[in-house]
């Protein structure tokens, strides 16, 4: 028996880089995966047939998670589709760099729309539908701790306010038998930041 087997999970951002690593655990572990994407269409398809053809239970599907209702949507829509929830891992995020005076008008509300908001609106509407066991994983950044150079001001600090969430939710959903944890990774070997690139 697989460790996850019987249980489902959604991985909010779920089909490329770190995302889709996840979903491919969780599902060889025997997780039923709900995934979500924004727009790489190639690259949902490609997971959606991989854990298919390996005999894995997944649903993907597009959604803008950073639109509240969208998100509530995506995740009721996989919940009924697998009829439970017992894992959510929240990955997507966006980083908007540059010099600060650079920064559109629009960037501090789109950068904490997806990376704060997503996950903590994810984690309220997990809250509701798990039972005790339930897990809650976000995905954050080690430059919420530690900023390697200029330019990403908004992206650390909304990776920052994950570790507040965390604990909170910690606090919040610790006596239901619901835990809540922060993943803050250093740099990763994926499409988006390659290890042969020109920060490598």
């Amino acid at each position: 028996m697989r460790v996850h087997d019987g249980k489902v999970a959604i991985v909010i951002g779920g089909t490329r880089g770190i995302g889709a690593a996840i979903s491919r655990r969780l599902a060889a572990d025997g997780a039923s995966v709900g995934a979500t994407f924004l727009s790489r269409s190639d690259d949902a398809e490609r997971l959606s047939s991989e854990l298919s053809s390996a005999g894995r239970h997944a649903l993907i599907v597009q959604a803008d998670v950073s639109d509240a209702g969208a998100l509530n949507d995506v995740m009721n829509q996989i919940v009924q589709h697998f009829g439970r929830l017992d894992i959510l891992v929240s990955v997507a995020g966006t980083a908007i760099v540059g010099p600060l005076e650079d920064y559109p008008d629009g960037a501090f509300d789109r950068s904490f729309a997806l990376n704060v908001r997503a996950p903590f609106l994810a984690a309220k509407k997990a809250a509701g539908l798990m039972t005790e066991g339930g897990r809650i994983v976000t995905i954050g950044s080690i430059v919420a701790d530690r900023m390697p150079g200029a330019g990403g001001t908004l992206y650390a600090a909304s990776k920052a306010a994950l570790g507040g969430m965390t604990r909170g939710l910690a606090r919040d959903l610790g006596e239901r038998g619901i835990t809540a944890n922060l993943v803050q990774p250093g740099p990763i070997d994926t499409e988006r930041n390659p290890a042969d690139g020109p920060n490598a």
